[in-house]
């Protein structure tokens, strides 16, 4: 039987303008290199899964959009990488969903977004994901929806049998009832700092397993620390797992979150062990970031598995 992932949570369509460097507020600068593409955490995330899983894995994506041409694409970007998205409706008080991305010349971005029709995910509505969930291996979160979409979603997918991959981004803080529904926890460096109460600052390397530590001690079950350049760090309580990054030229990292969670997601769906699916979640975010925009930076299963032939 072919094994499912269900992802729930937004969906954007990303405006994206690259620019020389971020403008500091108050400051107008030139851009160049104007791109339109779907996006979206949840969208990215499923779209990543259909692409990466290569039919291997089965993915459904359950969400919000508008009544508008931009709710038409972002269905079309998942159809056409083999995502089911039967569970994406339409709602008529909100438009679809958009994110403002700058990119500067070192790859790094800033982003806006207007969650438009994401919000109108409710946790009301919960109970009628359950045909998206069910059966699934692993489900896919993220903080673009209402929190109290997440935390309900979560607990439906739990006792349907799922694992959860919780993305807490955008960063904010997160209840300890939160973070207990999460079996694995994807925080980047200003989400764990955020998470902790921390001031935002550089994470070292090794800072990282104390982090660790104490965002497992604020409830989740296991934690991947993404760290950027410096790989990521996976600890569950018995061992700890530091992968170190791929060496690439970066040119957009937009996006290289979602791809890491849902690489990571079709390998262990797989039946992976932990450390080879890290491995192939830090090759997948790896590839994504030579290349520009969201989903349309997502490699292909055969591109992930020649870059890693490559690096055996």
């Amino acid at each position: 039987m072919t094994p499912a992932i269900a992802v729930v949570g937004s969906l954007n369509m990303d405006f994206v303008v690259r620019v020389k460097e971020l403008p500091a507020p108050g400051q107008t600068v030139l851009g160049r290199d104007f791109i339109m593409t779907p996006g979206g955490k949840g969208a990215n995330q499923a779209c990543a899964a259909g692409r990466l899983g290569a039919g291997r894995v089965a993915v459904r994506m359950a969400g919000r959009v508008g009544y508008d041409l931009f709710a038409d694409h972002l269905r079309a970007s998942l159809s056409a990488a083999g995502v089911d998205v039967s569970a994406v409706c339409g709602t008529k008080s909100q438009p679809t969903g958009v994110a403002l991305i700058w990119v500067d010349a070192a790859g790094q971005n800033s982003i806006v977004v207007a969650p438009g029709a994401n919000l109108e995910l409710r946790a009301s509505e919960v109970e009628s994901l359950r045909s998206a969930i069910k059966g699934a291996r692993f489900a896919l979160f993220q903080l673009e929806t209402p929190l109290e979409t997440v935390r309900a979603a979560m607990a439906l997918a739990r006792d349907e049998g799922a694992q959860t991959i919780l993305d807490p981004a955008p960063a904010q803080p997160l209840s300890h009832e939160s973070l207990e529904l999460a079996a694995i926890l994807t925080p980047n460096e200003t989400e764990a700092l955020m998470l902790l109460g921390l001031p935002r600052a550089r994470v070292r390397l090794g800072d990282a397993p104390a982090l660790a530590r104490s965002l497992r001690g604020m409830g989740a079950h296991a934690v991947i620390l993404k760290l950027g350049d410096q790989g990521c760090l996976y600890d569950d309580g018995k061992r700890q797992i530091h992968i170190p990054a791929f060496q690439v030229e970066v040119r957009d990292s937009t996006a290289a979150g979602d791809i890491f969670n849902a690489g990571l997601a079709v390998a262990l769906a797989e039946g992976a062990g932990i450390q080879e699916a890290l491995q192939f979640a830090s090759a997948s975010a790896a590839i994504s970031v030579t290349r520009a925009g969201a989903q349309a930076s997502i490699p292909t299963r055969a591109e992930v598995d020649y870059f890693l032939a490559g690096r055996a």
